[in-house]
This record gives C-alpha cells, structure tokens and sequence, in this order.
C-alpha cells in the first residue's frame, strides 16, 4: 500500500508451467501471495488474485510418473497445452496438471483468478505487447547481455514461433516487418511463413520478456519469486528493468522465498522428474489449517522442511497450542501472544473460530485409532467432551483423524504401530512372579483405575514391578507383549488408562487363572 500508492485494488500474481505435478514447493509461492491479499483485504483493500498457467510454455522433458513415458518423446518441443493427457481423463497433459491443483487449492482456502497463458497467446491478446518487444529488439538485448557471459547474437529476437507446419518451436525468426508481420522458417520441413501477430497464436515472447509484458498487461503490484529467480542477474533482476525500460510499469513488490525439503519420506521434490511431494500427498496427513499454520508460521526466506516421520506429532502439538494460545487457555507474554494470534487468523481456512476445537493430540489420536482399528468415530467417542460437538467440530476431528490413520499406515515407524490383542490368542509364557506381578496390576486397575492418573498409576506399576522383584524395565516389556504382542508401545500408563479397565482385564484375565502360560521359574 505504501510502495503503490491508493489503488482501486491492489493485483496479487503467481503462476507456473504445470509441466508435471505441481508440488508442495511450488505451494509456498501460491500461499504466500494469498497471505498477502488476505492481508490487504483485511485493512479494506479490494484484491485480485490472479494465478497463471504457463501451459503455452514448450515441453522440454517427459515426466517419469506418467504411464507410458517412451511414447512422449514425439511431442517435445510442443506447447505442453497440445501434449495429450498421458490418463486420458483431461483435454491435455498442462490441463491435467491443472485440475489436479486446482481441485485441491480450495481446501486450503485459496481460490485465485486462473489465467491460462495458452489462451490469451492462441487469441492474440498480446499482440500489442510482442509487438513493443519488437520494437525494442535492440534495448532488450543490451539489457540481457549486461549478465552474460556470451552475448547474444545480432540477429537475436526476444520471441519464439511454433511452426504452423510440425507444431514445434524449432524454428527461425527471419524478419519483422515493423508493424505487425513476422516471418519465420520452420527448421523441421524448411517451410517459410509470415504471419499477423494480430491474428495468430503461433508466436511467444520469450520468458525473460514475457514476465515483465504480462506485469503491465495486469498491472500487477505484488509478485514473489524463489531465491533461483531473484539471483544477482537473474530473471526477476532483468524482467524488472525490462518493465521499467520497455513497457513503462514500475515492477511489482516482491520478496524472495527459499526452497522447502522433505523429511520422513525419499525423492527429490523435481516436477520434471515427477518423483515429488505433491499438495494432495501433503493433505493426506495434514489438516488444511495445519498445512496453512507451516507455512504463516515460518519467514518466506527462511528453509523449512515438510516431514512425514515423527516431527508430524510436534508439528500437530504446535498448531494446537497456537490455538490455545490465541484463546487465551494457555499464557504467554504479550508480544508473543499478539504473534501466535495472527499466525492463527491466517491459518484458517475461513472464519477464525469463535470457540477452541476440541483438541485430541495427534499422537494420541493415532492410539485410539490403532486401538478401534481405524474406527475414527469410535475413537473420537472415546475421548471425553466429545459428546458436545457440533456437526462442524466432528467433521474437522474426523479430518484430524483420517490423517492419523494415514499417517500410521504409510508413514509411522514401526515401533510406534500396535495391534491390541483381543484376549483369546495364546497367552505369552509367564513364570510365577511375572504371573503375579501381572495379576496385581490386574487387581490394582479392576479397583482403582478411576483414582489414578496418568503419573500415579505409573508409579504404582514401578511399585508392582520392585515388590515382585521384577526390572520395570522388563515389566513394560513384559506388559507390552501382553497387550500388543511386541517389546514396546504408547507410555504404558496411559495407555491403561486409555483402554480402561475392562478392554485391559479381557486381555489380562487369562493370565489370573492357575496354569495359564509356562511356569518357567517352577520348571
């Protein structure tokens, strides 16, 4: 606003090449613009959000992921909206990759105006702008020359043509006729052609003089861009002289932003390669507002990763306590209070809540689940207050909860899954004092379990453990291969607490009765 001056609105831009599956470093440039307009529209600013498809841009590389990949290699060089849909599903490969993020944006709560760059090529929108480029040959190779190494070559020209007669961009521009003409030869059949930039859609400006057109076509005011493009001499560093110098547009507000990592999970994020991390993989096992509280939560130029091991539990217990933190439930000193309250305005989907959700932990969460085999309304009815919750609350808990089961089934290490036994498998071989250690837990829950927490019942198992004379630490090992059949689990004494007493008696009952399990000490 101080940069641009009063404006009728203020003009908010992204875009990319979907060229292959838009991933989830791509997502940090798309939610950082809309950050910005819903910034601006909450100081009373009216805002337009506008993302742009590149799909006129030239397919240079077949993905991996697509089926059938051998057969792609025919249509390099083709403008990616041309390429067909490798699923068959869209009218193109740029238009499948398109859907698949345009359906998912609105989750998140972001919802731009698209423009598709095909488009207004193919209808001539830009005639006026190729042509000023034209005009300009000489400046704009002067200015491009100033960061290379190798100048560009005098009969350089600032566009591309793709041929009428092959469909590629294997072509040479051979004049301009000052106005609107342009002549071409097509290096594939040696055909020659003139065409009317009013009237065609075969000519491109190059990318470097493509971005700064389009910042005056749109008036755009603010546009951010990875830290590649806004290098010393690179893309942004030109496009904003060429703005100034050729098309008169002071270049939009801007900031650089750093890449995004993943951890828990193998691949290099690489669309052309098509091994990536895309926005609906995110989601799988990320609430939306959870997905929004990483990236508002963490400075644009600063590196952070994605994970998908165990950090998934502190990232969860971070977004919860921003919560409460801006419900006043847990305090903190003024200036950080003021911090974690914005970073949760922004990381909601909609409205800010009027009331806090009823938080189940991720990690505990993920142990009713494995405890109701995946049921998640039965886990969610199992947690207290849940009794209370609107319709909206319990879809929002059913969305944490599907992303639990997600997590522990393709994500979690294996030490943290468990399948509770029912009580009727063979019970595991006891000697006596194992045996009675194991019965006077048994009592101790049957009686007593309501008065304990989770820190005294620990205690009272320690308690149980030295009075046998058993290590505890083989007594959790012991209980935890009782119970889930494996040498370790959830902390021991919440998780009792958690299956309460009657699911944990079920499974320990066989082991109260004489003779159940070998006695080894008596052999």
């Amino acid at each position: 606003m101080r940069e641009r001056g009063p404006k009728p609105h203020y003009t908010c831009a992204s875009g990319i090449t979907p060229s292959g599956t838009i991933h989830i470093g791509n997502f940090r440039e798309i939610i950082s613009v809309e950050l910005v307009a819903r910034a601006l529209r909450d100081r009373g600013q009216k805002v337009r959000f506008i993302y742009s498809w590149d799909d006129y841009d030239v397919f240079r590389k077949v993905p991996a992921n697509i089926p059938n990949a051998e057969a792609f290699d025919e249509y390099l060089r083709w403008p990616i909206v041309l390429v067909p849909d490798p699923w068959r599903k869209q009218s193109s490969f740029a238009r499948a990759n398109e859907v698949e993020l345009e359906s998912v944006l609105p989750e998140l709560g972001v919802e731009p105006e698209y423009i598709y760059q095909a488009r207004q090529y193919r209808t001539s929108v830009y005639a006026k702008g190729i042509r000023t480029a034209l005009e300009h040959r000489e400046t704009i190779r002067g200015l491009l020359n100033e960061h290379r190494t190798h100048p560009l070559p005098d009969h350089w020209w600032p566009i591309s043509v793709f041929s009428t007669f092959c469909g590629k961009d294997t072509t040479t521009v051979l004049e301009w006729d000052g106005e609107w003409n342009v002549r071409y030869r097509c290096d594939e059949t040696g055909n020659e052609e003139t065409l009317d930039l009013r009237t065609t859609g075969a000519v491109k400006l190059l990318w470097r003089i493509d971005w700064p057109m389009r910042w005056k076509h749109e008036d755009v005011d603010f546009e951010p861009a990875g830290k590649e493009h806004h290098s010393a001499g690179g893309s942004f560093d030109t496009a904003r002289t060429i703005a100034r110098q050729v098309y008169g547009q002071e270049p939009p507000v801007t900031f650089k932003y750093d890449f995004i990592s993943i951890k828990g999970r193998g691949g290099k994020i690489s669309s052309s390669s098509g091994d990536v991390v895309s926005v609906r993989d995110v989601l799988e096992v990320y609430q939306p507002e959870v997905v929004r509280h990483l990236f508002v939560g963490t400075r644009p130029n600063a590196e952070f990763a994605i994970s998908f091991d165990l950090d998934v539990i502190k990232i969860y217990e971070d977004y919860d306590r921003c919560e409460r933190i801006y419900f006043g439930i847990e305090e903190v000193g003024e200036k950080r209070r003021h911090k974690e309250a914005r970073i949760y305005e922004l990381s909601q989907v909609g409205t800010v809540p009027r009331k806090p959700s009823l938080q189940i932990p991720f990690r505990h969460f993920c142990n009713l689940l494995q405890i109701t085999a995946g049921d998640i309304d039965r886990a969610i009815d199992s947690f207290p207050g849940s009794e209370a919750l609107t319709s909206t609350e319990l879809q929002c808990l059913r969305r944490r909860g599907a992303c639990c089961w997600n997590w522990i089934n393709r994500y979690a290490p294996e030490d943290f899954r468990f399948t509770l036994k029912s009580g009727d498998e063979p019970p595991v071989s006891l000697g006596v004092a194992e045996r009675a250690a194991v019965a006077a837990l048994a009592e101790e829950l049957r009686s007593r379990i309501d008065q304990h927490d989770e820190k005294s019942l620990a205690q009272t198992i320690y308690d149980i453990a030295a009075a046998h004379n058993i290590e505890a630490r083989e007594f959790f090992r012991l209980m935890y291969r009782v119970l889930v059949g494996k040498d370790q689990g959830p902390r021991l004494a919440g998780f009792l607490i958690t299956l309460g007493a009657e699911r944990v008696l079920r499974i320990l009952r066989r082991y109260q009765e004489r003779g159940a399990g070998v006695e080894r000490e008596e052999q």
